[in-house]
This record gives C-alpha cells, structure tokens and sequence, in this order.
C-alpha cells in the first residue's frame, strides 16, 4: 500500500492535472478573483485628483506607507477603493489572536471547537471595519492636508463630505477584499487573503524589473548591480523555501496495542516543530513600528521650524532612521528576533501539548509525560527559534542592506515581501498536489468499485 501511494505522488504530473476537472475549475476560479482584485486598485476615491496625489506621493516615499503600497499592489499610491487592502484584517486578527491566547474568555471561546471559531471570526470582521473606519478617517483628513506646504491639493472639495465618502468607500472596499478572499478559499484554490496579498506584491515586480532594466540601459545602474540584483534574489528565495520546509521532529510512541496479526506492537508518531513557527509576523510588526515614527515625522516636519528643538529633533530622527542606516537595521534586526520569540511564545503552548500528549496516552522516550514533557518541549522551541529568528533576521536585513548600498528604493525586494510571496505559492502547490492526489485516489476506488460488481 505504502508503495502504491508513493508511485501515485510519483505520478501528479500534467497528464494528471488534465484530468482533474474540478481542480481546473478552482484554479480559473482563483485567476478570475485575482483579476478583479487588480481591476479595483485602479478605481480612485472620489473626490481625489491622482494626478496631484502621484506628485505629492513621490515626495514621502521610504516611510510605512511603501510598504502597506507594496501590500495592496500599488492601490495606496493611487488612492483607490482598495486603498488599504486587507491590512485592517491582518491587524485585527493578529490581535485577536493574541487576545484569545492571553485573555480568558477568549481562550476558553477558542477551546469550543467550531463555535468558537466562528465568534473569533466574527469579532475579526468587527475589528477590521473599526480599523478601516480608524483608518480611513485619518487618510481622509490626512489627503486635505496633503501639499499644502507646496500648494497642491490633492482633494478636490475638502470637507465632512469628502471625508465620510471616503470612510464608506474604504471599508466597503476593504470588506469586498475580505469577501473576495473567503470566496477563493472556499471555491478556490489555496488561501484566498493570502493570495490577495501575494498577487498585490507580485503586481510590482512588472514595474521594478522594468526601471532596474532601464537604469541598466541609461547607465544609472551598472551591470554589475543588475547581475547581482538577479542572484540575490535566487538565491533568497532557494533558502527560504528551504527553511519554511525546515521542522525539528520529536518522536512520540504510544502504548503497546494489539495488532491485527494478535502481536503487542507500540505506535510510534513524531510531533513537527517548525524552525520558523513565527511566520511573517515578526518583520511586519518590527518594521511597522520602525516605520510608523519615519512616517508621522515626514509628514509632520514640513510644518516645523527647523531650527526649533522639535524641528531639529525630527530631522535627526529621520537621519537614523532611514532604509540602510545601521541604527534603522539594528533596531530592525533587534524587533524581529524579539517578536519571534513573543509570537512563538504565544501561538504554540508547551504546557497544552504536553497535557494533550497525557492525555492520549502518548510520551517522548525518556521524557516523563506532564510537567517534564512541557520543560523539554520549551527547551527544544526555544533552541530552534533561535535558528529561526537568525534565519529571518539574515533574510530581512540583507535586502536591506544591499538596497542601501546600491541605492534602488523598492519594497519589491525586501524580505517580507519575498516572505509572503514564497510561503504563499509553496502552500498554494502543495493543495494543488493534495487535489491531483485525492483524484487519483478516488479514481482508484472507481476502478475497484467497478471490478468487485463484475465479479
């Protein structure tokens, strides 16, 4: 049997693919969302001038707002409908994940199995419109404002109204995203907001290969940079996929249990601890909070005196804390290893797995079950997220630095973009393998169904 199925997953090729009809409908399916994704990040709000908002845009670059751009495929730069992409619902369930990991309520409510789920889902969707809402309001405000130092307007008639549209038109935007995505998932193929965000960063590499190429052909960027640029990337992404796939497994064994043959044989099962258990949490929150200050400081500093102490303050600020400076990546390095282990800490409980183990009937070999299973077991993810936070922390400062040295600013080729993008398309391939297997598994059933009626 074991053989049979290895010749099978040997087998999932496109001659198979051809087959699976219903596999094909998911993939058009998820192509023709993607597409209508890509067609709402060229509607504007209204009210917005996008000519003068492209202007204004140039002048802010290198602060949080490249990288939520960079997230909803350049929607934020042209002040779309799907401006803030899925980012509200990132944050809010994030945070509501966290709550139902340290708030009781919260916790017991995520212990009820499917119930549980769908309330936690609920309140996810509640703090995404609060947020987008939050969100939208400051945007708003913030594009009256913007220019007004250069005489620009980048709104066409300021005002309450405005600003309510604008408010109503991002969530409504951001909750179609949220729809659209579920949608994918369920109809679909892979995750659907992950897939969302993923397309929205793969819509920049068009732009980035075609002004790294052009550099190259005016002489701006030499072809030593281009050739290095290609090889950074490559090699990136091949040790990426590797460490994704990396995992440390724990051998459990379970009581000796009566086989079919009447012999006493011990069940064996290994516990996988993923190096990276983390994820692309901890450079999103590390750079967010870098970001944020750069951000507010740019926008606040043409309003202040320079040479005023909270004028010079800003400027100083926005020396240290500019892509490539070594303050900017050693507090950069220094937030993601420690949200590594706070977010590891926080999904993964050693004293709920240890308990489950007990409980089952299962233990490590020479570990006693309990309290002592718990110990090993933090002892062992502690280890391995030490490798994992280097590992994210090389993959994020790298880019970093290599952007600072050759001075090409694009979100396109920092790590958490190719983060998203890697982990995105190896879980998308690997469900494709699991519904190419599933329908060779069942037309194996078919067949034998078939020769049982004969005989």
């Amino acid at each position: 049997m074991a053989s049979r199925a290895d010749n099978i997953a040997s087998n999932l090729n496109l001659a198979n693919f051809s087959k699976a009809t219903e596999l094909k409908k998911r993939i058009w399916f998820t192509i023709g969302a993607l597409i209508v994704f890509r067609f709402l990040s060229f509607v504007p709000l209204p009210g917005v001038n996008p000519l003068i908002l492209e202007s204004l845009y140039a002048q802010t670059r290198g602060g949080i707002l490249d990288l939520f751009n960079t997230f909803s495929g350049g929607s934020l730069e042209r002040m779309s409908l799907i401006a803030l992409g899925v980012m509200p619902y990132i944050t809010a369930s994030i945070v509501v994940q966290l709550a139902a990991s340290l708030h009781p309520a919260l916790m017991a409510l995520k212990k009820e199995g499917e119930s549980g789920r769908k309330k936690l889902n609920q309140y996810t969707r509640y703090g995404t419109v609060l947020l987008t809402a939050v969100q939208g309001w400051f945007i708003a405000t913030g594009l009256e404002a913007y220019g007004a130092s250069s005489g620009l307007q980048a709104v066409v008639m300021p005002g309450y109204m405005f600003r309510v549209g604008a408010v109503i038109s991002l969530i409504g935007g951001t909750m179609f995203l949220l729809w659209l995505g579920e949608q994918i998932t369920s109809r679909g193929i892979g995750n659907g907001v992950s897939l969302i965000i993923m397309a929205g960063i793969v819509a920049q590499m068009p732009t980035f290969m075609a002004n790294l190429f052009e550099g190259g052909r005016s002489g701006s960027v030499s072809a030593f940079v281009i050739v290095g640029m290609v090889v950074l990337i490559v090699a990136m992404v091949l040790f990426i996929c590797f460490m994704e796939r990396a995992q440390r497994r724990l051998l459990i064994q379970y009581p000796k249990r009566a086989s079919q043959h009447g012999m006493m044989q011990a069940d064996r099962s290994h516990l996988p601890l993923k190096i990276n258990t983390a994820g692309v949490i901890p450079p999103i929150f590390a750079s967010s909070l870098l970001l944020l200050p750069l951000t507010i400081s740019q926008f606040a500093g043409s309003s202040l005196a320079p040479d005023s102490k909270l004028g010079a303050f800003v400027v100083t600020l926005n020396q240290y804390l500019q892509h490539g400076q070594p303050v900017y990546m050693a507090l950069y390095a220094a937030g993601i290893i420690f949200f590594c282990f706070f977010y590891t800490a926080v999904v993964f409980n050693p004293e709920e797995t240890a308990e489950n183990l007990k409980r089952n009937g299962g233990f490590i070999p020479g570990i006693r079950p309990g309290k002592n299973t718990a110990t090993y077991l933090d002892y062992v993810l502690t280890r391995i997220t030490v490798i994992g936070a280097m590992y994210l922390t090389v993959v994020c400062v790298v880019p970093e630095y290599w952007i600072a040295q050759t001075g090409m600013k694009t979100m396109f080729l920092g790590g958490t973009s190719l983060l998203i993008v890697v982990n995105v398309t190896v879980d998308t391939i690997t469900q494709i393998q699991s519904h190419l297997l599933a329908h060779q598994y069942g037309d194996l059933i078919k067949k034998a169904k078939l020769k049982g009626r004969l005989r």
